[in-house]
């Protein structure tokens, strides 16, 4: 057995059995090592920004940690996007980075760098494995920090040596702690707070955003007559009819402002102050009302649910009904052109039961919540860190994570082309995703920011910058080019057939919507 080998085996025995992987020569015999062991699923992308997406979506529905396997600094350079999406969203991730052989390291080699130092800003632990010995204890050491709640990127870097010298042992990691139990104490100052008629405001995030967390916080809501919203940007909403409906604070900072009037207590369950996406002059960046008391509950690593469980206790609501839960209703049918209340009631009326929507909509989808929360039950997640291009690959990791369950992706032509070659792994792997490109030929959000900053007028330079046409781009050739079928719609009508027939489709199938 090699440090490879090694390795691979204490990544099945600590529950890490799916792989994403974009390998090279350095990390040959891990590779080599996956046909020696059982229990590892690998999974080929060929951007490492589909490898390290595709591992976030695979935590946010599974709750477990995926493995990456990178090859050296520029691979890992190249993942770093949607690892920073990871990070924000909070997911486990055991990253694998090959390196060079410890000896080769000094030469500087044309891909040598400094992986610790790409690695740190996106990763909650980093470290390079020095031996063949100590390979299988440090994979251990990774998956525990992967699994330690909320959940965390850990970046191990495999050196070649280290993966080819013989090794002699497979270590199974710790069992993860339990969240933390919030403070009797911080329930009974938060059940204080909640004084009804005085403006309180549950802001939830996490996993306060599951099913049960959501609906005791409705019987809070129902008890205290406090607000219940979410923040702009969220990993995973379990959402849909029979659910407690919760709000997004609006993204642009005049809509938030005025979503947020006359709020004067927020009581954080997971989640943050909120803050604009980025600064705008003369505007604020936090978003707090003046005069508004931020109290918190519990931090995203304590167990939500007890602490949503305890307020509701000390409020004497657990009997509460809870209020806000959305009624089972299908959006009428559609016609005319496409407009963004009109799809989504597109997307209202064809959301099949526990289908996984992952949302890169961008400007087109920002108001899609409220003709959507009536479809039968379903999850939504949303790119929590911003970084454009992880829809596709967080729709392949969610739906190897669950393969009985339709995933929807909404898709920007712009965003979706960050991440294109996901579209061959959706095809290789049939998996279940019906994608929706949103094809308005534009980055449609930067002509509003151009705005927003006071940038002036834009002209033609300016606008080419913000255009993505001449060409066109043909999605349907594209992804058929990928080996995945695909279809074109105008109109709402045929949107409604065509994102109609995807759905139904079992592997993968692609809509282009013209806007």
């Amino acid at each position: 057995m090699n440090g490879a080998e090694s390795l691979v085996r204490t990544l099945v025995a600590g529950g890490v059995d799916v792989c994403f992987a974009n390998p090279g020569t350095s990390e040959m015999h891990f590779v080599a090592a996956l046909d020696r062991v059982e229990g590892m699923r690998c999974v080929l992308g060929l951007f490492e920004g589909v490898v390290t997406g595709a591992a976030d979506g695979y935590f946010r529905m599974k709750g477990t940690p995926a493995s990456t396997l990178l090859h050296l600094g520029p691979g890992l350079a190249n993942g770093l996007a949607n690892l920073h999406n990871a990070k924000k969203a909070r997911s486990g991730i055991v990253n694998i980075v090959g390196e060079h052989a410890t000896y080769h390291v000094a030469l500087n080699a044309p891909l040598t760098s400094d992986i610790e130092g790409v690695a740190r800003p996106m990763s909650e632990w980093v470290k390079t494995s020095p031996s063949s010995k100590t390979i299988a204890a440090d994979g251990a050491l990774a998956i525990e920090a992967a699994r330690r709640a909320p959940g965390h990127v850990a970046t191990l870097i495999l050196p070649a040596d280290t993966a080819w010298n013989p090794a002699e042992e497979v270590v199974t990691p710790q069992s993860p702690e339990p969240r933390r139990k919030v403070d009797p104490e911080t329930v009974v100052a938060a059940a204080k707070a909640l004084t009804p008629g005085d403006g309180a405001m549950l802001l939830l995030g996490g996993v306060a955003l599951r099913e049960r967390a959501l609906n005791l916080a409705g019987r809070i809501a129902a008890k205290t007559g406090a607000r219940l919203s979410a923040e702009s940007q969220n990993a995973r909403i379990e959402r849909g009819a029979g659910r407690v409906q919760v709000s997004r604070i609006p993204y642009p900072v005049d809509q938030a402002l005025a979503y947020l009037k006359g709020v004067r207590k927020i009581i954080l369950v997971g989640s943050r102050a909120p803050v604009a996406f980025f600064a705008y002059p003369g505007k604020p960046s936090e978003l707090t009302p003046e005069g508004c008391e931020v109290i918190k509950l519990a931090a995203v690593d304590e167990d939500l649910e007890g602490a949503l469980e305890a307020l509701a206790t000390e409020l004497g609501a657990l009997s509460t009904p809870p209020v806000d839960v959305a009624p089972s209703r299908r959006s009428p049918p559609q016609s005319g052109r496409p407009t963004p209340d009109g799809i989504a009631h597109v997307l209202g009326g064809l959301i099949p039961e526990r289908a996984i929507v992952v949302d890169e909509s961008v400007s087109t989808g920002r108001g899609f919540h409220p003709n959507t929360g009536s479809a039968p039950p379903h999850d939504w997640l949303n790119n929590a860190g911003g970084s454009i291009g992880y829809g596709m690959p967080v729709a392949i990791g969610a739906a190897i994570a669950a393969p009985d369950r339709k995933v929807i992706a909404l898709e920007g032509d712009g965003s979706a082309m960050y991440t294109v070659q996901s579209l061959w792994t959706m095809a290789r792997e049939n998996l279940n995703i019906a994608v929706l490109i949103l094809a308005n030929r534009s980055y449609q959000i930067l002509k509003g920011e151009l705005a927003n900053v006071g940038a002036g007028n834009p002209g033609r330079k300016a606008m080419d910058m913000l255009n993505i046409d001449r060409p066109d781009i043909d999605w349907v050739a594209m992804a058929r080019g990928h080996g995945v079928e695909a279809s074109r719609a105008h109109d709402l009508e045929e949107l409604t057939r065509e994102l109609g027939r995807a759905i139904a489709h079992r592997g993968p199938y692609l809509v282009e919507l013209v806007i």
